[in-house]
């Protein structure tokens, strides 16, 4: 495994917020996925939504992680909350780094993401039904997405990059003494 650092999880967990804390904290360089589609798009994600649809957009996450992915080292990762829903995505995402969903709540998700128009799948009426029914059919692909699961909803940014630090610098250490033995 490459050692990069990939987190997954829903929209409002803190994927970027605690990616970027990370990638300082080890010295590696951080990347986003929206980001990145967007860059090289030219418009923003709810810009492709609307011209192009879904399955167009999950079309441009799974093109950007596969070029991503072959040269990327010693990078933290933040991805779209959708990209791990294809099982192709996740393998691909697993097979270059340590994967970490970071667990959120329904409830936390709608505090932290009130007032934000720039998320396509939450626009509209019920949204707090919306979140509880991504959560609910998300959840387990996110879990077997992932080498790690690591809930966040009464965690500050520091606790969560502690935990995450900590995790991957033990499975770096299992793998240099795996590597030795072999």
């Amino acid at each position: 495994m490459k050692k990069n650092i990939v987190l997954i999880g829903f929209m409002g967990c803190g994927k970027t917020t605690a990616g970027k804390q990370l990638a300082t904290e080890l010295g590696y360089s951080f990347a986003d996925t929206d980001q990145m589609i967007e860059h090289n798009a030219q418009k923003t994600i709810s810009e492709i939504f609307a011209a192009h649809g879904e399955e167009y957009f999950r079309n441009l996450e799974t093109e950007t992680i596969k070029e991503m992915m072959k040269s990327m080292e010693h990078t933290v990762v933040s991805t779209g909350g959708g990209l791990p829903l294809r099982e192709v995505n996740a393998d691909i995402l697993k097979e270059n780094g340590f994967v970490v969903y970071l667990r959120v709540k329904g409830s936390t998700v709608e505090e932290r993401l009130k007032g934000d128009t720039t998320r396509p799948l939450l626009q509209g009426d019920s949204v707090s039904e919306k979140i509880q029914n991504l959560l609910e059919y998300r959840d387990p692909i996110y879990e077997f997405g992932a080498h790690m699961v690591l809930d966040v909803d009464e965690k500050s940014v520091d606790e969560i990059v502690e935990d995450i630090s900590r995790n991957f610098k033990l499975l770096c250490e299992r793998n240099n003494e795996k590597n030795n033995r072999d």
